[in-house]
């Protein structure tokens, strides 16, 4: 069994991350979404695990990861990944990023396509504008005593209301992430989302890459990701029903979009 291990970024923060899976197999990184951590995908590590290396980590000021103060930038948010690469020897990894971590893919994507084999951006947006909407965002996170009233929009936004009713303590374990995330890392990563307009560029994505949406998501809207698998050269669109956590809310077809997509490459595993 895996465990939580730690390395220290070119600006001294330190990253918390683990493998599972069998080294010598295909790197698979995952990325998580805001206000969650690497445990966001703990329902599909076994699968997945059964064909790649499996790298998680939780982006910086979530869960076991450092918080410096904010604004975060989507470059900085890049180049942990890089780092991480770099650390453990990888010199091309899959990339699965969902929401926030899909946002971090679409920037690996344009700055970085030597390091990615397939690239699979779920449930994420180029551009989540206007920016008065984060300030307010921000400044009611540093405000608020603690995160339940952020936990309790995530969940909304998250989760149709059958699944919250009905699977009350997968929902939980969600809603705890959120409360352990320091706020001080919250509102850095509402920043950068903020400061982020990737609309322009996504034409310069070279790699191989699949969009997974779903037809319900109130925040990275299904338009959105039409939007991103219009722009980018060749890429494939999988549009699943569910809100803004497929790999959730249906959990078998997520998986299986994924592995038919990363078995399509050599190094697929």
């Amino acid at each position: 069994m895996s465990v939580l291990s730690f390395f220290s970024t070119s600006d001294g923060q330190r990253i918390a991350y683990r493998y599972d899976g069998q080294p010598g197999k295909p790197v698979l990184v995952l990325s998580n979404s805001i206000a969650t951590t690497l445990h966001m995908w703990d329902g599909q590590v076994q699968a997945l695990a059964r064909h790649f290396h499996v790298l998680r980590y939780d982006a910086r000021g979530h869960g076991a990861s450092d918080a410096p103060a904010g604004p975060y930038d989507l470059e900085r948010l890049g180049r942990d990944v890089l780092e991480l690469l770099d650390t453990l020897g990888v010199g091309r990894a899959h990339f699965l990023g969902l929401s926030l971590g899909g946002i971090v893919g679409q920037w690996l994507g344009v700055h970085a396509p030597d390091r990615i084999d397939r690239l699979v951006l779920s449930n994420t947006s180029p551009y989540l504008g206007p920016a008065d909407q984060w300030g307010a965002l921000i400044d009611s996170v540093l405000r608020a005593p603690d995160l339940s009233q952020a936990a309790e929009m995530f969940m909304g936004n998250w989760f149709p209301p059958q699944l919250r009713r009905d699977t009350p303590e997968l929902v939980e374990r969600f809603r705890a992430m959120v409360m352990h995330t320091p706020a001080q890392g919250l509102a850095g990563n509402f920043g950068a989302v903020r400061d982020t307009d990737l609309r322009a560029v996504l034409g310069r994505i070279s790699r191989p890459t699949l969009v997974i949406a779903g037809r319900d998501d109130t925040v990275t809207l299904a338009s959105h990701g039409e939007q991103i698998a219009a722009a980018v050269p060749g890429a494939g669109l999988v549009m699943l029903q569910a809100v803004h956590m497929p790999n959730v809310e249906v959990a078998e077809e997520f998986l299986q979009a994924v592995l038919a997509f990363l078995a399509e490459s050599p190094n697929g595993g």
